[in-house]
């Protein structure tokens, strides 16, 4: 039941590029949020699963696109996620432009676009949290931003079965990661 009501606090769902040399990757997240109210101050935080190639790409280079997708881009979703980008070129065939900033893949198409640095990182056990400070963003063709509830209800039935089965695994790597969180903070 728990997780069924963390579902809730799921943000959109996000594509999150990287490049590290000539090497460009993607991947798909629904943990990303706003970090700041102050609108000449842009942030924004993502979640990536420290098993997740996009993980090390990220933290070694401190760049990363985050892309708002819309909600005709379930074949996006397929292309990008629960398949690693260690084992094929997930953005070959996907229409993107290095950003000016940063040099990461921002994607042609998507409702909008955020260019960051990493401005900072939180080690969360399973996942880093990385705070990224945004330096270029743009708007997209999309008119409706993707929800999780969205892709679910939409996704096609042969890709179901891969979906629920990548996710039972994706659960059960963070589940033995959980318990290794690095914390500054004393517990009083």
């Amino acid at each position: 039941m728990t997780y069924e009501l963390l579902r809730n606090l799921t943000s959109p769902v996000v594509a999150v590029t990287s490049r590290r040399g000539n090497k460009l990757n993607g991947m798909i997240s629904d943990g990303a949020v706003r970090a700041s109210i102050v609108p000449d101050i842009p942030r924004l935080g993502v979640f990536i699963h420290k098993f997740n190639y996009s993980h090390d790409l990220i933290y070694q280079t401190g760049a990363f696109a985050l892309h708002v997708l819309h909600a005709e881009q379930v074949p996006l979703v397929q292309r990008l996620g629960f398949v690693s980008g260690r084992d094929r070129d997930k953005l070959d065939d996907v229409p993107h432009t290095l950003g000016t900033k940063t040099g990461v893949p921002i994607l042609a198409d998507c409702y909008c676009w955020f260019e960051c640095t990493v401005g900072n990182v939180m080690d969360t056990g399973s996942s880093t949290f990385f705070m990224g400070e945004v330096v270029e963003t743009g708007r997209g063709p999309g008119s409706l931003v993707m929800t999780p509830p969205h892709l679910r209800a939409n996704l096609p039935e042969a890709f179901r079965r891969d979906y629920l089965s990548k996710l039972t695994e994706a659960q059960d790597s963070a589940r033995k990661l959980s318990g290794t969180m690095k914390s500054g903070y004393a517990k009083r």
